[in-house]
C-alpha cells in the first residue's frame, strides 16, 4: 500500500503527479505558472485531468540564476498553503533538496517532499519524519543540485541506484518517515547520460521488485530528446512512450506536465495488464 496526504493507494492503482514551476525560467513552461493565478488554475486542471498530486517546485533543476532559500521559500510557502485551503483533498508534494524549505512547507501543509537530488542534505529526511509526510528518495550520481553530467561513468547504473534509493528509503524509515509514505526514484538525467536513464527505464522491474514504491520523472527530458532528436516542444510522443514501458514494468507514480495524455497511457496499460477494466464496454454485446 501507498498511503500519501489523506490518499490510500493500491498496488495496481497508478498515480500522476502533476508538475507545477514557481519559476521564472523553467525549461519547459518557460514560467508560465510563476505568478500565483496561473499556477492556481494548472493546479485546478490537473485535479480535473485526474492528477492525484500536484508537485511543487521554486527552483529549475538545471543551471541558472542562484535560487537562495530565502527566495525559494518565498515561491512556494504561501503557494502550498493556498493549494491547501483551495484543494483541500489534493496530495501536496514540493520539489526541494534543502531541509530549511522542506520544514517551511511542511508547516504550510505540504504532504510529500521530493527529494530529487538524492539526499544532498540529509536533513530533509530528518524533517519528513518529524511531520510524518512521504519523501520520494531519488538517484542523482552524488551530483550538486542544478548541475549537469558530465562523462559520467558506472560500472552498473541499475546496481548504484538501487544501493542509492534503497538505502536512503532505509535510512528515512529508521528515522520515522512512515514506511508506506517513501518512495524511489531512478532519477532520469540526474547525473545520467542519456544511454543511462534508456537502461534504467530498460530495466525499471528491479527497482519494482524492492518493494519500495516506484516514482519516474519522465516528462520532456534530455534523454527523451536525445533519444529522437527533438527540441523540448516535440518530446510528449516520445515521453508518453516511455511512460507505457515504466507502467507495464510496475512504476507506481508519474510526474509529469501532460496529465490527461498519462492518465489515459497508465490506464489503458493497466487494462492491458488485467489491472482494471475498460471504462465502457459494449462492442459485441448489441
Amino acid at each position: 500500500m501507498l498511503r500519501l496526504g489523506k490518499r490510500e493507494f493500491d498496488a495496481h492503482e497508478p498515480v500522476v503527479m502533476a508538475i507545477v514551476n514557481r519559476t521564472p525560467d523553467s525549461f519547459y513552461d518557460q514560467g508560465a505558472t510563476f505568478r500565483d493565478e496561473p499556477a492556481l488554475a494548472r493546479v485546478e486542471q490537473a485535479i480535473a485531468e485526474g492528477a492525484a498530486i500536484v508537485d511543487i517546485g521554486g527552483v529549475k533543476a538545471g543551471p541558472g540564476e542562484e535560487v537562495s532559500a530565502e527566495e525559494e521559500a518565498r515561491r512556494t510557502v504561501g503557494f502550498v498553503a493556498e493549494v491547501r485551503r483551495r484543494f483541500p483533498e489534493v496530495i501536496i508534494s514540493v520539489d526541494t533538496w534543502r531541509a530549511d524549505v522542506g520544514e517551511a512547507v511542511c508547516e504550510a501543509g505540504a504532504d510529500l517532499l521530493n527529494d530529487a537530488w538524492g539526499g544532498v542534505d540529509p536533513r530533509l529526511a530528518e524533517v519528513a519524519a518529524r511531520y510524518r509526510v512521504g519523501l520520494v528518495c531519488t538517484h542523482a550520481g552524488g551530483a550538486e543540485p542544478r548541475t549537469r553530467p558530465h562523462r559520467v561513468v558506472y560500472e552498473d547504473v541499475m546496481a548504484d541506484i538501487l544501493a542509492v534509493t534503497v538505502g536512503l528509503a532505509e535510512r528515512a524509515v529508521a528515522l520515522g518517515v512512515p514506511r508506506e509514505s517513501v518512495l524511489i526514484d531512478p532519477g532520469h538525467d540526474f547525473g545520467k547520460n542519456t544511454r543511462h536513464s534508456l537502461e534504467a527505464t530498460r530495466r525499471l522491474g528491479e527497482m519494482v521488485e524492492t518493494g519500495w514504491p516506484v516514482l519516474v520523472s519522465l516528462s520532456n527530458k534530455d534523454f527523451v530528446g536525445e533519444t529522437l532528436d527533438r527540441p523540448v516542444k516535440e518530446r510528449v510522443v516520445g515521453t508518453l512512450a516511455t511512460t507505457a514501458v515504466s507502467a507495464w514494468l510496475g512504476a507506481r507514480v508519474y510526474r509529469v506536465h501532460e496529465v490527461a495524455e498519462t492518465r489515459q497511457v497508465v490506464d489503458m496499460v493497466g487494462a492491458i495488464a488485467g489491472h482494471r477494466g475498460p471504462a465502457v464496454a459494449r462492442r459485441g454485446l448489441a
